[in-house]
């Protein structure tokens, strides 16, 4: 398995760092990959379902928020909230305060800019290596 560190950097996504996820997300769907996205809250679940609509007119995302009506083989993209019944996807985007260490070929963690914020990130970073993953981390 193997863990990737998307690292905030460019002004674009400074701001709204759920544009990168938006963008990662435009990736998967390119490439077939079915994703879950790990959302912190309802709201963040909300906000990112709303920017997948929005963030480029030209891109079409096929996505749901897990609820009573989600059909798992139209939706590449699922956003589960905490304790939703998610299925196992291969590609996981987690943006929870916990490493993901469910089964999935890769976990994808947005790394915010601010410096204080990435402390709890370091130590994600060392349980995903105590968990035998491949390590990956890339300046966005």
């Amino acid at each position: 398995m193997r863990a990737d560190f998307y690292l905030i950097a460019k002004p674009r996504f400074l701001t709204e760092p759920l544009k990168l996820v938006c963008e990662l997300a435009r990736k998967a769907n390119d490439g077939g990959l079915y994703t879950l996205v790990l959302a912190r809250d309802q709201a963040q679940a909300e906000e990112l379902d709303e920017l997948l609509w929005s963030f480029d007119p030209d891109a079409y995302i096929p996505h749901q928020i897990i609820g009573e009506d989600v059909d798992e083989e139209e939706a590449i993209v699922l956003i589960a909230t905490p304790g939703a019944d998610a299925p196992e996807r291969p590609l996981v985007i987690n943006l929870r305060d916990e490493p993901y260490l469910g089964a999935c070929d890769r976990v994808l963690e947005v790394v915010p800019a601010d410096p204080a914020a990435r402390e709890p990130l370091r130590e994600r970073w060392r349980q995903y290596k105590a968990a035998n993953y491949t390590l990956n981390k890339y300046d966005m």
